[in-house]
């Protein structure tokens, strides 16, 4: 019984290292069907609010810049009503424009190199835009579902 154990286990450990291989060449084959990103440069400062495509909310423009299955990359021009999502954390760079938003319960004033970190569930919106329009980066981690936006008061 016991070399019946130590014969199955030495087998065991055979074929592990013969399917090793196997299995790293069908994962590095399965990455390089998938779509690369495409190496580029975005000039994100001559891209003006009127150039970028309406949204259902009736202030703001964006357009998406990056697309993986992990995150996104968008630009956003305008302001947005206070809302939530429920699974998506987001980030957002401010290149263009100045003011308060709320972020949570309260109001935070932002300018152009403002980072902001926005984790799912916290309450955020455009407020008082002091100069502007506000153009931003939106990072959005995961990709953001379409029913993954809830408005609140």
């Amino acid at each position: 019984m016991r070399i019946n154990k130590t014969v199955a286990f030495a087998m065991t450990f055979c074929a592990g290292l013969l399917a090793s291989p196997l299995i790293q060449h069908a994962v590095s084959e399965a990455r390089a069907d998938a779509p690369a990103l495409p190496a580029t440069i975005i000039d994100l400062l001559a891209i003006k609010h009127d150039d970028l495509p309406k949204t259902a909310n009736a202030e703001l423009n964006a357009r998406p810049l990056v697309i993986t299955d992990h995150a996104t990359v968008g630009i956003q021009s305008g302001n947005v009503a206070k809302h939530i999502h429920p699974q998506t954390d987001e980030i957002q760079y401010i290149i263009e424009g100045s003011g308060s938003m709320w972020l949570g319960n309260e109001r935070k004033d932002f300018k152009p190199g403002s980072l902001i970190i926005i984790p799912k569930g916290t309450a955020h919106a455009g407020s008082i835009v002091s100069n502007g329009p506000v153009k931003a980066i939106a990072i959005k981690i995961p990709p953001q579902g379409k029913t993954d936006t809830v408005f609140v008061d």
